[in-house]
């Protein structure tokens, strides 16, 4: 699971991501994100709603695959992001860790959150 200091606490604090942030999107996922200056340090969240998945234990194991799958990618982050992942199918309950790792780090790649695409300035 993703460090404590790396998560979002409560629903407010979302609302300048909801606001001001700017989306990635594919069938499946999208990925809000927005530069946060005021921390050193990236912050994420994962939204499941009941819309995708009725079930508490199904959402919550989708949640912890993301947490999972971000927390061993996370030194490849840009720091001073709020990020938030939305997740729009049921399927990834079960789907395989290499094809869920590649949507995710393919959203990421596209909103340039990842530290390799650092373009020199």
């Amino acid at each position: 699971m993703l460090q404590r200091q790396y998560r979002f606490h409560g629903r407010a604090t979302l609302r300048h991501l909801y606001v001001q942030g700017k989306t990635v999107r594919n069938r499946a996922l999208a990925v809000r994100y927005a530069a946060n200056p005021r921390r050193q340090d990236s912050r994420l969240a994962v939204v499941v709603t009941r819309k995708v998945l009725k079930a508490a234990p199904g959402r919550n194991r989708i949640r912890r695959r993301m947490y999972e799958l971000i927390r061993t990618h996370w030194p490849q982050l840009r720091p001073g992001y709020d990020i938030l992942i939305t997740v729009y199918e049921p399927r990834f309950v079960d789907m395989p860790a290499d094809e869920l790792q590649t949507l995710v780090l393919e959203l990421l790649s596209q909103a340039h959150l990842l530290q390799s695409e650092r373009r020199a300035s």
